[in-house]
C-alpha cells in the first residue's frame, strides 16, 4: 500500500491505496473552511498552525497499515509554501523512520488522477482545471508527459467566485454559496461583459468580470442602504452565466479546431453543477467523451494523490 498526504492548501488529508487493486483503503480529510471563513479567504499562517494538529490527529487512524506500506507520497507543489510544508516534513519522517522511498506529486496532476481513484486511467485526456487557484487546459497524454495549451491571464474561475462571495458579504468558500444563490436568481437582470469574447485567443480572464460586479454593487449600494437577498441572488445568477459562458465560448473554440475524443473537467469548482451541464452539451456535440470526478474528490484530497502515487511507484519515480 502507499499513504499519501495533502496538505496544500487549507485541507488537512491522508489516504492508503492498494497498489495491485488501486482499491482506496482508507482516505479522511479534514477540512478548515470553520476557521477561515471569519477572514473571508484563507489565512496561511493559520493554515500551517491547523495542519500540525490534524495531520497527526489523521496518521494515529492509520498506524495499522504501516507494515503494509511500501512507500509514502506527498504533495510537494504547487501551493502555498508553510501549508505544503507541513504534508513534507511528515512525509520525509515517515519515510526515514519506516525506511520505505519518497514520492512527490505535483497537485494539479493530482486533480487529473482524481477521474480514476480505483479505476484505471484513460489516456490521451484533454483536462480543464478549474480551481481556487487555476484555470488552464492540460493535454494529458500519460501521468508524466502533460502540456499546459490554454491558462487564465490573470484571476481563475473558483478565486472569482470566491471574491464575489466577498463582495456581497456572503461567507467562506464562496464558490458553492454563489452557486446555490445563483439557483434562485435572475441571469438576465444584470448586463455583463463577457472576458475575451472577441479575441481569437483560448485564454481565461476573470479580473474584468469581477470588476463589473464590484460596480454593479456600488450602483445599487447608492440607490439603497443595503442589498436584499434578491438583489445578491440576481447578482449571483448574472455573475455565474457570463463566468461559465465564458469558458464554455474558449472550449468551444478549442472543439472546433480540434475535437478531443476524451474530455474532463477537474478541481474544486468543476463541482458547479451548471458548469458539467453545459461542457456536457458540448461534448454531446462533438462526440466526445466527458470524464468527471466525483464530488467528493473534486476538493483537494489524498486520494488523489495516492492514485497519481501509484504510477510514481510503478515506474520508480521516487523523490
Amino acid at each position: 500500500m502507499i499513504l499519501s498526504i495533502e496538505s496544500s492548501c487549507d485541507d488537512s488529508s491522508i489516504a492508503i491505496t492498494c497498489i495491485k487493486t488501486l482499491k482506496l483503503i482508507y482516505h479522511k480529510k479534514i477540512s478548515q473552511e470553520k476557521e477561515h471563513s471569519i477572514y473571508g479567504g484563507v489565512v496561511p499562517e493559520l493554515a500551517s498552525r491547523l495542519h500540525v494538529q490534524t495531520l497527526p490527529d489523521i496518521l494515529v487512524l492509520c498506524k495499522e497499515y504501516f507494515p503494509f506500506l511500501k512507500a509514502i507520497a506527498v504533495t510537494s507543489e504547487p501551493g502555498l509554501s508553510v501549508s505544503l510544508a507541513q504534508g513534507i516534513m511528515m512525509a520525509k519522517a515517515l519515510s526515514l523512520s519506516l525506511n520505505i522511498p519518497l514520492i512527490n506529486i505535483n497537485h494539479l496532476k493530482g486533480h487529473i488522477y482524481s477521474l480514476f481513484i480505483e479505476k484505471k486511467e484513460i489516456f490521451p485526456m484533454c483536462v480543464l482545471l478549474v480551481s481556487g487557484g487555476h484555470t488552464q487546459i492540460i493535454q494529458a497524454k500519460s501521468y508524466d508527459d502533460t502540456d499546459i495549451i490554454a491558462s487564465t491571464l490573470d484571476d481563475s474561475f473558483g478565486e472569482s467566485f470566491d471574491k464575489v462571495a466577498k463582495m456581497l458579504g456572503l461567507s467562506y468558500p464562496g464558490g458553492p454559496i454563489v452557486e446555490q444563490y445563483a439557483k434562485k436568481g435572475d441571469e438576465n437582470r444584470f448586463s455583463l461583459p463577457t472576458p475575451l469574447q472577441q479575441s481569437p485567443k483560448i485564454a481565461f480572464s476573470y479580473s474584468g468580470l469581477k470588476n463589473a460586479i464590484r460596480l454593479k454593487i456600488e450602483k445599487l449600494k447608492e440607490e439603497k442602504e443595503c442589498l436584499s437577498k434578491k438583489d445578491k441572488e440576481d447578482l449571483c445568477a448574472s455573475f455565474q452565466n457570463i463566468a461559465i459562458k465564458h469558458i464554455v465560448q474558449k472550449v468551444t473554440k478549442l472543439f472546433k479546431i480540434n475535437p478531443p475524443i476524451n474530455f474532463a473537467i477537474v478541481g474544486g469548482a468543476s463541482a458547479n453543477i451548471k458548469l458539467r451541464n453545459q461542457i456536457n452539451d458540448l461534448c454531446i456535440k462533438y462526440n466526445t467523451n466527458l470524464h468527471l470526478s466525483k464530488l467528493e474528490y473534486c476538493s483537494d484530497n489524498a486520494a488523489m494523490i495516492g492514485r497519481l502515487s501509484i504510477e510514481h511507484y510503478n515506474n520508480k519515480c521516487f523523490s
